[in-house]
């Protein structure tokens, strides 16, 4: 998979540099979307091994937070509704889920914790994320013409940190894409950070998506988001 992307900065002509698949390095004008919000979303927890320790020098993932009732749902609910929008093909809605300063980023492997520099499957800020849907749809887009469908499962929420400021969750996804007769499966970790808007509602600021399957060999790039 090879659909690789930094952020740019200020001024280039986004969707010209997005069809090239620039990797744009950070210069000196001040940071902006992606680069304003910190990628301090730590590499997924490994499993653990024999008698339930981690291997030697990895730590095991965060005990859940003992959250309400209430709030676990909220979260739940908000996370199914992402899902469902995703495979509704809503992507405006689905946007419309994070802050100003809301990232969607899919690093190249487990072991990355930070997009500047370095690749990125996604690495989208909200005004990336404009250049995205206007490209997929687009009338004349190929890679939309065949029929397609997806379905999401997300499953596993755990609320890792709760604040006054944010909300960070962990879960497992799978997605299945089915396009014409090539089925295609799509599985891993999202790792959330929600913040409350002004009206109290949750809305995304980070969300890091973490394929266990990012390296194996597909007929096509991913078009949209997982």
């Amino acid at each position: 998979m090879d659909d690789k992307h930094a952020i740019p900065t200020a001024g280039p002509d986004f969707e010209h540099l997005l069809a090239q698949e620039v990797v744009i390095e950070a210069g000196d004008a001040p940071s902006t979307g992606a680069q304003a919000v910190a990628p301090d979303h730590s590499p997924r927890a490994p499993q653990l091994g024999v008698g339930g320790r981690a291997p030697t020098g990895e730590t095991p993932p965060a005990a859940p937070m003992l959250a309400g009732a209430d709030l676990q749902r909220e979260v739940e609910q908000f996370l199914y509704r992402q899902a469902e929008l995703l495979d509704g093909k809503h992507w405006q809605a689905w946007m419309d889920l994070f802050d100003d300063q809301g990232v969607y980023w899919m690093p190249v492997t487990p072991q990355q914790t930070e997009w500047q520099g370095s690749p990125s499957i996604f690495a989208e800020d909200k005004p990336m994320m404009e250049i995205r849907k206007g490209r997929v749809s687009h009338p004349n887009a190929w890679s939309q013409a065949p029929d397609w469908e997806t379905s999401h499962l997300v499953s596993h929420v755990v609320l890792e940190s709760v604040d006054a400021r944010e909300i960070v969750v962990r879960s497992r996804f799978h997605m299945m894409e089915l396009r014409r007769d090539d089925l295609r499966h799509f599985g891993g970790r999202y790792r959330h950070t929600l913040v409350r808007d002004a009206g109290g509602a949750l809305r995304i600021r980070l969300q890091r998506v973490d394929l266990f399957n990012g390296q194996a060999p597909f007929d096509y790039v991913l078009q949209i988001w997982v």
